[in-house]
């Protein structure tokens, strides 16, 4: 690979790679968190915890696809990593390039600036005015941050993954934090035996 195509998603979604319907994706998300939210009698922050949950368990399973698809090597660190998650994993799947910014001195925390409209969002609108708790507690594409920890934990990282902003909620931008807590050798992931 040429160091100027390094991280590039481009190449593997245009070369033959199965494409998810991000919109039909989008939609079906809706429901899914519309069914929590009456579920859980709009107690957002177990809606949340749900998300995150599925969130985790397809990520325990989608670095597999990731890994099959791009044939990525190992990666040396954290910083790397996030590079590939953004330029490569989120292109794969959801066909957008979040930039990653903000950078602690130690290299272990960085923000993931999603691009607008973020595909999880597209389509939908809060409803702030019947329901004022919505926009404080209701992290609508949470399930990203499971995500991002299932896969990550699968390739030995420890890693905190929480929204900080969401253009959902009249924030500027959405902005995921990710924070390593440790690498983990050799260990077996929750739920493998």
């Amino acid at each position: 690979m040429s160091k100027s195509s390094k991280y590039n998603g481009d190449d593997i979604w245009k070369n033959n790679v199965e494409k998810i319907n991000s919109e039909l994706f989008t939609l079906t998300y809706g429901s899914v968190v519309a069914q929590l939210c009456r579920d859980f009698n709009n107690n957002y922050h177990e809606v949340n915890n749900q998300l995150d949950k599925m969130g985790y368990n397809i990520g325990l399973r989608l670095i597999e696809e990731f890994l099959a698809k791009t044939g990525v090597r190992r990666c040396q660190t954290f910083r790397e990593t996030s590079e590939i998650i953004s330029k490569i994993g989120f292109k794969i799947f959801l066909n957008i390039v979040p930039t990653i910014e903000n950078w602690s001195s130690d290299n272990k925390t960085c923000s993931l600036i999603l691009p607008e409209p973020n595909p999880l969002t597209e389509f939908v609108e809060l409803p702030i005015t019947t329901d004022s708790k919505i926009s404080k507690e209701l992290w609508y594409s949470q399930i990203l941050c499971g995500v991002l920890r299932g896969a990550l934990q699968m390739v030995q990282l420890d890693v905190d993954v929480n929204f900080v902003k969401d253009v959902l909620r009249g924030d500027d931008r959405t902005e995921i934090r990710l924070k390593l807590n440790k690498v983990l050798k050799d260990e077996i992931p929750a739920g493998e035996d």
